[in-house]
This record gives C-alpha cells, sequence and structure tokens, in this order.
C-alpha cells in the first residue's frame, strides 16, 4: 500500500543536508528506526523509488525526513533538494532496518546519523536515554547533523569528530579500535552501526577484536 504526501517545509541542516516535513496521511505507522521507499511526483521520477528511514517521532502529526544530497549525478536526493512546499511523494509501507533493543552505543558517520535520530529522539522524549552514548564522526564541523538537538538530548553521552579539519571545536580524529577501546568502559552493551560500508565494516572489526560479540551489534543490513 502506498501512501501520499505533501511537502510542508524543507530546512537546510548542514551544506547538503536537509529535513523535509510532510503531511501525516492517515493509516501510515511506523516504529523508530524503519525506512520506507519514498518517489516523488515529478515527471519521469516516479518509478525511482529509493529507501530513506523516518526521522519524525511515531505520534508526531508530521512525518520527517533528513536527506543528504548527493550533487555528483541526477539522482532522487538532488532532486528533493529542489523540491517546493506542496509537492507531493508517495511512500510505501514501512519496512525494519536499525531497531530500538535497548540502551547502548550507536555509531554513525555521515548521513548514518538519520536512522539513529527516531530511536534517539523517541528515548529522549520518554527519558529513557540514560546509558546510551552516541559517537558521531564527520569530515568536517559543518557536516554534522543536528548537532545542537543531539549534545541537548537528557542522558546521552555524545562523541563529535571530525577527519579533515584542524582547530576543530571538536575532537579531530579517526575512529579506530584504539579510539574505541580509550572511552569505552568495557563491550558488554549494545552497539547500533550505521554509515558507509567501509565504516560499519571497520566498526564491526574493531568491536569485535575488542571482545563484543555478534549477537550485540546491530546494523541495517542486520549483521
Amino acid at each position: 500500500m502506498s501512501h501520499l504526501l505533501t511537502l510542508q517545509t524543507r530546512q537546510r541542516l548542514t551544506p547538503d543536508t536537509q529535513a523535509y516535513t510532510f503531511t501525516r496521511p492517515e493509516g501510515l505507522s511506523f516504529a523508530p528506526g524503519e525506512a520506507t521507499e519514498l518517489s516523488l511526483l515529478r515527471e519521469g521520477w516516479r518509478d525511482k523509488g529509493r529507501p530513506f528511514t523516518f526521522t519524525s517521532l511515531p505520534d508526531a502529526p508530521e512525518i520527517q525526513f533528513v536527506i543528504k544530497s548527493y550533487d555528483d549525478h541526477d539522482g532522487v536526493t538532488r532532486q528533493m533538494a529542489s523540491l517546493s512546499s506542496g509537492e507531493m511523494a508517495l511512500v510505501t509501507e514501512p519496512f525494519g532496518a536499525l531497531q530500538d533493543q535497548g540502551p547502548g552505543t550507536f555509531l554513525a558517520a555521515g548521513a548514518g546519523i538519520t536512522p539513529f535520530l527516531a530511536i534517539l529522539r523517541n528515548r529522549a522524549a520518554g527519558q529513557r536515554l540514560d546509558g546510551s552514548r552516541l559517537i558521531y564522526t564527520n569530515k568536517t564541523t559543518s557536516d554534522i547533523i543536528l548537532r545542537d538537538e543531539l549534545s541537548a538530548m537528557p542522558g546521552l553521552t555524545t562523541h563529535f569528530t571530525v577527519t579533515d579539519e584542524e582547530d576543530a571545536p571538536v575532537e579531530t580524529a579517526r575512529i579506530d579500535k584504539d579510539w574505541l577501546a580509550d572511552r569505552l568502559e568495557d563491550v558488554s552493551g549494545r552497539f547500533y552501526l550505521c554509515g558507509p560500508p567501509g565504516f560499519v565494516d571497520a566498526m564491526r572489526d574493531a568491536l569485535r577484536s575488542l571482545g563484543a560479540s555478534g549477537d550485540q551489534i546491530q546494523t541495517e543490513d542486520g549483521w
């Protein structure tokens, strides 16, 4: 079943990332971390759906997506960057991606933060973030999505790092096994990973080498 959405607002969060707020159609429900396939109702684009994660709270009156646009090719994300209020999109029934399985450490790189947003927002709304930690890395400070909101979430410990910026207001470091070993008191909790495939693979390998078991680690592909 498809649902019709109408764009209400488009807000720029970073140079290449925007928050898109749509009307919420009756009958559309989702769990934090779930995704949908979104298609634009522009000529030539209706059959080019792409998966995006819901970033709004599951009981919010509107639907929100936070989407990074890529200008190196004329794809859906580039088209979305020029959407105007009143334009429409179709979304499919939600499907499983990352699931909230309790407090843990969230490791994200770049746009990999987006599947975590609904989970973290939902936990913050219910005052259930104690014992959770966010480790979020980007190339530069200007690439950090919703840094102020994430920093202000009560109970969430945050670590922001950048790799390509000197004298940054956050730590300049590349996340690896040694970096994690210096900051994780233990590896007995749950770990959520999302970002480019190379980042996810490296974090999974690092956590396993530090003693985490496979069933402690959750990714979008389920392992």
